[in-house]
């Protein structure tokens, strides 16, 4: 008996021995997997401003999407406005930029060969905000005020349509370039008796003047998107690394759909927002990575506004088709293109 339980327990740490053996192979090998996957990931640069129309990114990066995906992610969200950081990534700053679809126009018109690749947020948080101690107690009181925008911005030409819809000239009022970091400075300190500014700015705002801020729509009904853009040489020389940013979007995209208040902390915590902003500017959001028909057709009435308006030396509206790089979301989510051409 001593001598049969002496072989059972050879062969019981004989398999004992095994099963280290693979366990510590398995481990080995899992270890290298992560080594491997740290090392490859590939570096990707976005600028971008710091608002709720990148809310999608924001989501990305706190889920681990771009890691996910085989992309190491820095955010650049420093930048004042998107056409800032348009123009940053057209200087070499980002690989990629997020952006209102009026730097497109303004890029398109300099030649410059930028692309859209996706929108990610469809938003109408714009506002204009006038004085009443100015003398601004309802639209038609603007003529002859200084009015604060941001010059060169999507602001710029929603002030402009939201004027002529009004039946107010550029001429009868001055245009002062207030850029968003001076908005709640430059208006409370009466530097401008009116300013086109989003949020947080127009909240705080508010809480400054009281009753003394009189707010309105600038966007007359007419949405904005959030476009992702980058060059069309990048895009071209890097079709795998797009796919992987949109599908860590379409990630974040779907979270967002699964868990609406997570998704809507995550945002809040890391932009410092409160819980009375969250809920003022969320239902002003359209979060979704998407390519529409909708987007050329906003590009093309913003080019013929530049062009009544003297801003372009151009005469004909660009073909803004050949400014849309459709391939990669057409990849990863091609259910959401829907562009003519």
């Amino acid at each position: 008996m001593g001598r049969c339980h002496l072989q059972t327990s050879i062969r019981r740490g004989g398999l004992a021995f095994v099963l280290v053996a693979i366990a510590a192979i398995a481990l080995v090998a899992w270890s290298c997997s992560r080594t491997d996957n740290a090392v490859t990931l590939e570096p990707v640069t976005v600028g971008m401003e710091a608002t709720a129309v990148n809310s999608l990114i924001y989501i990305a990066e706190s889920q681990g999407y771009f890691a996910a995906n085989g992309l190491q992610v820095t955010l650049k969200d420093s930048y004042p406005s998107g056409a800032a950081a348009a123009e940053g990534m057209l200087k070499g700053e980002a690989d990629v930029a997020t952006a209102a679809e009026l730097a497109i126009v303004r890029q398109a018109f300099a030649k410059q060969r930028i692309v859209a690749f996706a929108t990610i947020d469809m938003f109408m948080h714009m506002k204009l905000v006038g004085r009443a101690d100015r003398g601004i107690r309802d639209i038609p009181d603007l003529k002859g005020k200084r009015i604060g925008a941001p010059l060169k911005s999507a602001a710029d030409f929603m002030l402009g349509r939201f004027l002529e819809l009004n039946g107010i000239r550029a001429s009868e009022i001055t245009i002062v370039d207030v850029q968003a970091p001076q908005a709640v400075t430059s208006m409370t300190n009466g530097d401008v008796d009116a300013l086109v500014a989003w949020q947080p700015n127009v909240l705080a705002i508010q809480d400054r003047l009281g009753d003394n801020a009189l707010v309105w729509s600038v966007q007359s009904g007419q949405p904005m998107y959030c476009v992702a853009v980058t060059t069309g040489d990048w895009a071209t020389k890097h079709p795998q690394l797009v796919k992987q940013f949109l599908n860590s979007l379409k990630q974040a995209e779907d979270y967002l759909v699964r868990n609406p208040s997570l998704a809507r902390g995550i945002v809040q915590k890391r932009l410092g927002y409160d819980d009375r902003y969250v809920e003022t500017i969320w239902q002003d959001h359209e979060l979704s990575v998407r390519l529409d028909q909708s987007l050329i057709t906003a590009m093309e009435d913003q080019a013929r506004w530049m062009m009544a308006n003297n801003l372009t030396p151009e005469n004909q509206v660009p073909d803004f088709a050949d400014y849309i790089y459709e391939d990669a979301l057409r990849a990863v989510k091609p259910e959401a293109v829907n562009i003519i051409r």
